[in-house]
Order: C-alpha cells, then structure tokens, then sequence
C-alpha cells in the first residue's frame, strides 16, 4: 500500500475543520515532517490565521509515533482536544487506515481528588480531618461552591477542573484536590481506582498524541520523576512562553506562613523536641524576615545563613521522624502524614537550596503589600537544563507567531539553550528555524504609529501628554481600543482619568472581573475599551470591529529593580556579551510582537497599533523592536493616524457594527 501524500492529508484534515488551506500551512506541515524523519529541531513562526495546528498535528499523526503537544494556555488546549484532534483524525483514518487515539493530562491538582472530597481535608490546627461541606455555610459562596463540586463529581467523566463551568474560587478548589506530593498514591488510597488523575495518567499511556501544557512539561523535564509517557515527538506551540514557564516551575519560595503551616502539619505526628526544633527555626527565620528589604541577595547575609542553615536541620530531623513513627489515634492518618511530609519537605528543599549557594541561582526578598515578605531563588538561565532535557532523546518542533525577533530565531534559540543556526558541533543540536509567514497583508491591513512628539517616558513619571495623546486616539477611533500597559498602576491612572474625560466611551480595567467576563464584554459593544497590562498582550483574540487601536503606552521593559532580569543581564555582560540587548530588549520584542499581534485577527480586520514611546522611533534599539512586529505601514504622523482612524471607524459603522 502505497503511503498517503501530506498534500492529501492536510487538504483532507484542512477540509474537516471547516478551513482554508494557506500556502503557509503547507510549508509548515512539509519542515515539520522533515524535522520528525531527520530527528532534528524546528523553530517555526507562523503568523496569526496560517493554521498552525493543523500545520503540526497532521505531520506529527502521519508519522505514527507518539507525540507530545505542549501548549501555554488552556483554550488553545481545548481547541486541540474539542475542535482539531476529533475532526483531524476522522478525516486521515480512510488514508491512514488507522484511528490515532489522543488524551489530554496536567498535573495533579487539576483534577478532583476523591479521597479529599469524601474524606475531608487534614486540618492544620488540630488532630483528624476538617469536612469543609459541613464547615461552610450553605449560604455563603464557598459553601455553594462546594456543594456544586459534591454534585458535579457524580457526574463528571474527567474530574478535571476545567470541565467545570461555571467554575469555583481557587479556596474551593484547594479542599478537593491535592498536589502530586500529598498524594497518597493509587496503592494506598481508598479510592485509588476510581481516581481521576490516575484515569487520565492511563489513557495518556495508551494515547498516540497526548496534550499537556508547559508547566507539566517541565516538572517531567526539571523533577526526574517522568509524569508524562515516553514519546518520540515533541511539539511544544505558544512556545515564547517555554522559558518563563520553566523559570516559573524551577523558581523556589520560603515565606513564614508557609513555614509555620509546615511546623503545624507535622508537630501532631512526631516527638515534642523535634517539633520544639522546627518550631524555634521557624521563630528565627520569621524574625529575619521581618527585616527583609525587597531586592536581590548578591550574597546571603549571615544572619538570613544562619536562620536557613537551623531551618534545613530542623526539616530534616522532622522528615526522618515522620517516617520512623505510626499513630493510629490520628484520623486518616496517611492523609495527614502525606499533607505534613510535603509541606516539611518543600521547606527543606528551598533552604537547602539556598544554603548551597549555587552561582547558577539568583536569590532575593519580595515584599507584598498583602502577603508580607517573601524569599525566593530562581535559576540564572534555563537554556543548558533545556538544551539537556528536551532535545536530547527525541525530534523537538517549537511553533508560534513570535520567535524571530530582530529579524532571526538566534535569541529565541539562545534561550532555549541552542547554538546560532548552523553551528555545528559533537553534543550540539541540530535545528533550523522557518518563518512560512502570514495569511494576513500586514500593509494594507494595519498601520503602526509612533509618538513621537510626546516627552521621553521617564519611571512613575507625569505622562499627562501620553494620557492627551490616548483620549484623542480613542475619541478618533469611536471607542475600539485595546489598552496595553506596561504596568498594573499605569493602567488603573489610565482608566480612572478617562472615563471622567469621555464618560461616553465605556473602559473596562483588568481585575474588575474575570479576562474572560471583560473579553466578551468588550467584544459586544464597539464603543468599549479595554485596558489591562501582562496577560492582555498575549491572550485577547477579538476579531472584527471591536478591536480596531490597539495602545502600547510604553516599551515594556522589564522594570530595572526586577531580581532575576537584571542579574540574567549582568551574566551576559560578564560573559562579554551586550546585556539590555540579550535580556531587556528581548523581552520587550516579544511582547511588543504578541501585543501588535491582537490587532489583526482576520482577513477583514483594519486598524492601527499605536505605541505612545518615542523611542521606538529615535532609540538605536528601536529598529529591532520594529523588525520583531508584524510589518504594518509605518507612521510618525499625527494627523493621518486620526484621519486613518476616524475612515476605519465610520465604514465600521456603515458596516453596522
């Protein structure tokens, strides 16, 4: 039998989906199944509208081995499982001549654990467990939330959080599920076999391709432990993302409340002096801690050394002695042994950690307005535990629509732990990185404009102009805007001012509800904007009217006091690289790239990307920030961006919308 042509397959599974083939996808498609065959890497940018999923899923089933598809955020891993995978495999089984199956798995804590919510959850302050169903009144929002849980867990096939709608807070969640480390393990559970999280382990086992997201990617990576089931393929999309998750995953923390839940958890199960022991190192170090000043620890001071030495010791003599001893007269007590181990034992690790001193590590103090002090250690680079862990066993694609940035895959590359493209080398991974570009005719489509005339941005500065500048735009475009803020502050000054200047303009301000309540609402009313800072550069898609100015009110730098960036700065410039390039400027380009990107969601969207930071115009480093960003027409102009806006507005409206 003569293989199936991938031509014929994507247009079939392009077909199934209700799509459009792009010359793109096609290109995509042909590099990934040329990576797989080689056992080599892909870096692959694929412009917003290309089809990207299908440019991956469809090489990746042809081939026939299994494969792992890790991807940031969790709509873009309901669309794989919901929309792409179901109608992608119906249509290649006639020419595959078989039915690739797919399952999807996250960690742990994601899925309703059984055990708690029949159980009860091992209560901190006293002996036996705590039945937060009885606890909560019925009235009240946690108790209606976990009545609803009870309810939905007779019913639910996957008891997988996100199944849940509408959902429940995070403390509601907290009583029904556990970590991996509180786990008391299938063998030993009582309902061990009913489990869900064991369920969707096993159906990941007997899955051709099994969806997951970064951060359990790289808890497989970082841990030892493999979580996730031995695969030949690798596709990791919304991969800009890859570095922070890992960062995120491998980035420790010690705060005294965490400490003293450690101290509680344990003193019940294991002799009065070592619980005193633990009990006088957690005084200690909540003592220091009182103390601490946020900023990074160049050096650890000696009484912060000392407090963490006392700390790990204590840890330890209590984790030898909860596994030396047995009380029966304890309620559930592997629940509750379990609960206290992994509290003492995260504490351990991050003290240890620390008083180790790795030159790879960088350690500071935070300070929360709401939380108090915290202390944290992160790793200087994530790139050689990448290099080492990812692409070593197996053929690796990275797909988004921002990896070039400055005009080449180097610095995404770098970061990811790979040499430039081309470099060749005993231990060195291959890899080759294409842009098959857009759908979209940038040109025509949108326009970007730059300030240029407003005062140079200076830090917590009067940006009375930047706010001038945005009222005019909004007022231009009828409303329509998107608001990117470099800062949650700026955004909230942004919000409160404007709506007294244009009350006729309705805003909606990040953390006034939930992205997903803000997203429709801004999406059904043309008139509405929509201001926020981090999440919002990255995860709005409103195609159409809604969505016609897109405002960036400055470069988003990191901020100069922020630990880890500036530290992971000071290392390239040891090492006799360019710094603010390397780090900052990074960092800025791709966030700028995925912010511009939220314009141009369609073949019919128009708009305007306007950036209120002259020094996208005049600073050296400007023109790779350009060269990051979708290639719109390219303006300093004032008076045509608002004669541009105010055409794009009324044929919205002629349009009806």
């Amino acid at each position: 039998m003569t293989k199936p042509s991938l031509p014929d397959l994507l247009h079939a599974a392009v077909a199934a989906v209700g799509g459009t083939e792009r010359p793109g996808q096609v290109t995509m498609a042909e590099a990934v199944a040329e990576a797989i065959d080689d056992n080599s890497h892909l870096l692959v940018q694929a412009g917003t509208g290309t089809g990207k999923s299908l440019g991956y899923l469809v090489p990746a089933l042809a081939h026939g081995e299994r494969v792992v598809v890790a991807t940031a955020t969790l709509a873009l891993q309901r669309q794989l499982v919901e929309r792409d995978l179901p109608r992608t495999v119906d249509a290649l089984h006639p020419q595959l001549r078989r039915r690739p199956q797919f399952a999807m798995l996250k960690g742990r804590s994601n899925y309703l654990c059984l055990h708690r919510l029949h159980e009860g959850v091992p209560q901190d302050e006293e002996d036996g467990l705590f039945d937060p169903f009885e606890a909560a009144a019925p009235t009240s929002k946690l108790g209606q939330d976990l009545l609803r849980l009870r309810d939905w867990a007779d019913e639910t096939e996957t008891g997988d959080r996100d199944d849940l709608t509408p959902g429940v807070s995070d403390r509601a969640w907290a009583q029904v599920s556990v970590s991996s480390r509180e786990c008391l393990g299938a063998s030993k559970c009582a309902y061990g076999a009913e489990c869900f999280a064991e369920a969707a382990r096993e159906r990941a086992k007997l899955a051709d391709v099994v969806v997951t997201n970064h951060a359990l990617l790289a808890i497989d990576a970082i841990e030892g432990a493999p979580v996730l089931p031995q695969h030949e393929v690798l596709i990791v999309d919304e991969a800009h993302e890859l570095v922070s998750r890992v960062t995120g995953v491998a980035t420790g923390e010690l705060t005294p409340g965490q400490v003293n839940r450690a101290v509680r958890r344990s003193a019940k199960l294991v002799d009065e002096k070592v619980a005193d022991q633990l009990q006088t190192a957690a005084e200690g170090f909540e003592r220091v801690m009182e103390l601490a000043l946020p900023g990074r620890l160049e050096k650890v001071p000696e009484d912060l050394a000392y407090a963490l030495m006392a700390l790990r010791d204590a840890a330890r003599a209590v984790i030898t002695a909860l596994g030396n001893t047995r009380d029966r007269s304890v309620q559930d007590e592997d629940a509750v042994r379990k609960q206290a181990m992994a509290s003492v034992e995260t504490v351990h690790g991050v003290a240890e950690r620390i008083t180790q001193g790795s030159e790879w590590d960088v350690v500071w103090y935070e300070r929360h307005d709401r939380f108090g002090a915290s202390l944290r250690v992160a790793p200087l680079s994530v790139s050689g535990l990448l290099r080492e862990k990812l692409f070593t066993e197996r053929s690796v694609v990275l797909a988004s629509a921002t990896l070039k940035l400055g005009g080449d895959f180097n610095g995404v590359g770098a970061s990811l732990g790979l040499a430039p493209e081309g470099t060749t080398g005993d231990d060195l991974p291959v890899w080759k990185g294409i842009d098959v570009g857009s759908p979209f005719d940038y040109p025509k489509q949108g326009i970007m404009y730059v300030a240029k005339h407003l005062a140079k941005p200076a830090r917590d500065g009067d940006r009375g102009d930047m706010l001038d500048e945005l009222t005019e735009l909004i007022q231009a475009a009828g409303g329509r805007t998107l608001g990117l803020f470099s800062s949650m502050r700026a955004a909230q000054l942004a919000a409160e001012e404007l709506r007294t200047r244009i009350p006729e303009f309705p805003i909606l301000l990040q953390g006034e509800d939930t992205l997903g309540e803000l997203i429709k609402n801004f999406s059904a009313d043309p008139r509405t904007c929509l201001f926020g800072t981090l999440s919002l550069w990255q995860g709005v898609d409103v195609p159409g009217a809604s969505c016609q100015l897109v405002v960036m009110d400055k470069i988003p730098f990191p901020r100069p006091d922020d630990p880890l960036m500036s530290a992971r700065q000071k290392a390239v410039e040891e090492a006799g690289g360019n710094g603010f390039m390397a780090v900052a400027a990074t960092h800025a380009a791709l966030l700028m790239a995925q912010g511009a990107g939220r314009l141009v969601r369609a073949t019919g969207d128009r708009g305007v990307v306007a950036v209120l930071d002259q020094r996208l115009a005049t600073a050296r480093y400007g023109s790779y920030l350009k060269a990051s960003m979708p290639d719109f027409w390219y303006t300093t102009d004032r008076n045509q961006v608002r004669k541009s806006l105010a055409a794009i507005d009324a044929k919205a409206k002629a349009d009806g919308a």
